[in-house]
């Protein structure tokens, strides 16, 4: 510390201490030498040296020789290390080019990074402008390509068109060339569009092939009854009518072609139809009939009164022009389900000619119904009936004319009058029947269900009636097994159905929509029951609707009261209790054990009013309430079981409520 101390000493002081005995006085200049000591009186060497005055100088002149001597070693050093300083020199200077170097790599970096940062802004800009191109030109496209779908005429489509045969394939691409056809119709700027004028000629030639094609081959089935054996009502039920679409596409699409379809249709019935009564009216004419004539009568020509005087032989040997006899139960096998007998099953020895007339009744009222049934069916056109008939009459009606006129038996007549009144009530009242069934049956879809919405969840009065309705048809129809009738409950059903849904659509919580559907397929189950067992079809389906509309009431209405434990429970925790969506903690189910333990009493009380309230029917409320408080059980029994695997969980033990004191609790309510 001393050395450190003289050493600033000498550099502060040196001056004036170097005792050089050629220095004159005079040369000496102590200005500010008051300040320096003034500064400077704290170190001690400046005391020793102020102390002991002369001794210093020696010392001075001793430290001077040292220090010559230190700087004589510096220099050797330095020049000894000359070559290394060099190289360190240069190598500095390396450094300071490669500084340098680096320096205006890293400012051109710099500019670069910033240029990239530019291009980056502008990249981020013409990326967010290609996106919005992007999603203009996918809905473009979209829109494109189901306009483009919709005009153009596949060449798979084309193909089957123009070379398939008519088959199943055959009548779906059609479909499809008439939705191609109607969506050029729908819109006036689509019919206007250029490309559709481009495409519209060749989807013209395809219809004008279509429509050839489809009439070539109606009418050749239709040319085909006229082979003789052919079962006619075979041929329509098993092959024409399963080709129905073929004659709604030439009425859409080509009225001409339809138009000949249908004179086709009906010429050929005709003739068929008329060759086959007048076939069987001449078997007829070769049986021996007993017919009571104008010489038959006793007395004719004079009073009938004259009988008498004939005497009993007369009277027994014509016995049957006055008396009905076993020919009244001619008008009990009019109602008798079964085919129209051959004519060779005929007996016209027990019963004369009425029997006969009623065969030729029965044939002509089968043949009819049979006919009518596919014409509405297949055409829709019921004047084509008469057309197709218009033969049949005028061969039956000259029978009549040639028979009548020859007949003379009033038993006779009456009874054919009879017969003639029951099938003409028949025939009269299954058109009317269907007109009013369809009547019921647009009331049905076309009735306003915002209207007719009454607020409540009681069942609706107009289903009711439709309900009763069908149960009636039900019944009747297991007296006469029509197979139309079942059609039509089939679509009575249907109808129903789709008024159920309407009106349920009013109510604005799905709960009270389950459960207005609930009580109305249960009133619909009750009335279908008393149908008997024809009904176990429809009610079977019914039964399925209230099952599944159960199910999703029971899931709102615990929902409603639980809906913290059921998506808990429902959400992370499985129905085995061994897999976990998230591994759940103490504090995701802390809140809903506490809930759960101070609301639960409560909301099964609610549960309980609202069901046995709402319910139109108290057993199917209670099922509805057993099937609830089973599910709520089940959903906490899982969240239990949770709380006892999670870390923590024992200290919510006092919250839990035990599955024992909830199904006490329960019965309470079901008993």
């Amino acid at each position: 510390m001393v050395g450190v101390n003289e050493k600033r000493i000498e550099e502060s002081f040196g001056a004036f201490f170097s005792f050089n005995e050629d220095s004159s006085s005079e040369d000496i200049s102590l200005d500010g030498l008051d300040e320096e000591l003034e500064e400077h009186k704290n170190y001690d060497v400046l005391i020793s040296i102020l102390a002991n005055g002369e001794k210093q100088r020696d010392r001075a002149t001793l430290v001077e020789g040292d220090l010559g001597h230190d700087e004589q070693d510096l220099i050797q050093d330095y020049v000894e290390d000359s070559d290394s300083l060099v190289l360190l020199h240069d190598q500095i200077h390396d450094c300071d080019i490669i500084l340098s170097h680096i320096g205006s790599l890293l400012t051109g970096f710099q500019v670069h990074i910033g240029s990239i940062s530019s291009e980056i802004r502008s990249l981020q800009e013409r990326s967010l402008d290609i996106s919005v191109r992007l999603n203009n030109r996918k809905l473009v496209e979209t829109k494109l390509a189901k306009f483009v779908e919709e005009i153009v005429a596949p060449p798979g489509l084309v193909t089957v068109i123009i070379d398939a045969e008519v088959n199943d394939a055959y009548v779906k691409s059609l479909e499809i060339l008439s939705k191609k056809l109607r969506f050029s119709q729908v819109d006036p700027m689509i019919n206007a569009s250029k490309s559709l004028k481009d495409i519209k000629p060749e989807l013209e030639r395809l219809l004008e092939k279509a429509l050839s094609k489809v009439s070539d081959y109606l009418t050749e089935i239709f040319f085909s009854m006229k082979k003789p054996g052919t079962n006619i009502q075979i041929l329509q039920q098993n092959l024409v009518q399963k080709y129905r679409y073929l004659v709604l596409f030439l009425k859409e699409h080509g009225t001409k072609v339809y138009t000949d379809v249908c004179a086709a249709y009906a010429d050929t019935m005709n003739k068929v139809l008329s060759a086959h009564f007048q076939v069987y009216i001449e078997a007829l004419a070769m049986l021996k009939l007993e017919i009571g004539v104008s010489n038959d009568l006793p007395a004719y020509a004079t009073n009938i009164i004259d009988l008498l005087s004939r005497g009993r032989e007369y009277l027994r040997n014509h016995r049957f022009m006055f008396s009905v006899g076993e020919r009244a139960s001619i008008l009990k096998e009019i109602d008798r389900p079964g085919l129209v007998p051959h004519i060779s099953e005929v007996n016209p020895v027990k019963y004369p000619y009425e029997v006969i007339f009623r065969s030729l009744q029965k044939l002509l009222m089968d043949t009819a119904s049979s006919e009518y049934l596919f014409i509405k069916a297949f055409f829709g056109e019921e004047s084509l009936f008469y057309q197709v008939f218009q033969g049949t009459f005028e061969v039956i009606d000259q029978h009549l004319d040639h028979t009548l006129q020859n007949c003379h038996d009033a038993v006779c007549l009456m009874l054919m009058i009879c017969i003639t009144r029951k099938h003409q009530v028949v025939i009269y009242l299954w058109p009317r029947f269907k007109t009013v069934f369809d009547v019921y049956l647009q009331s049905v879809y076309q009735c306003d269900a915002k209207m007719l919405w009454e607020d409540g969840s009681h069942p609706h009065h107009i289903v009711r009636c439709y309900v009763e309705f069908t149960s009636s048809l039900i019944q009747l129809n297991a007296e006469c097994g029509d197979g139309q009738l079942d059609m039509n409950l089939e679509r009575l059903r249907l109808a129903v159905d789709n008024l159920l849904g309407r009106l349920a659509e009013n109510f604005p919580k799905p709960k009270m929509q389950h459960l207005f559907l609930l009580n109305n397929y249960d009133m619909t189950i009750s009335i279908l029951k008393e149908a008997g067992d024809e009904a176990n079809k429809l009610q079977r389906y019914f039964e399925e609707k209230l099952e599944s509309n159960m199910i999703s009431f029971v899931d709102e209405l615990l929902m409603e009261h639980f809906k913290d434990l059921i998506n808990f429970v429902r959400s992370r925790v499985s129905e085995d209790l061994i897999l976990y969506t998230e591994h759940p903690n103490i504090a995701d189910v802390e809140l809903i054990v506490k809930n759960f333990a101070m609301t639960w009493k409560t909301a099964l009380e609610l549960m309980h009013n609202e069901v046995v309230t709402s319910c139109s029917n108290l057993l199917s409320g209670m099922a509805i309430l057993k099937a609830a408080m089973a599910q709520l059980l089940n959903d906490y029994n899982r969240l239990s079981e949770c709380v006892k695997i999670i870390p923590g969980g024992s200290t919510l033990n006092r919250n839990l409520v035990s599955i024992t004191s909830i199904s006490y609790e329960i019965r309470k309510y079901l008993l």
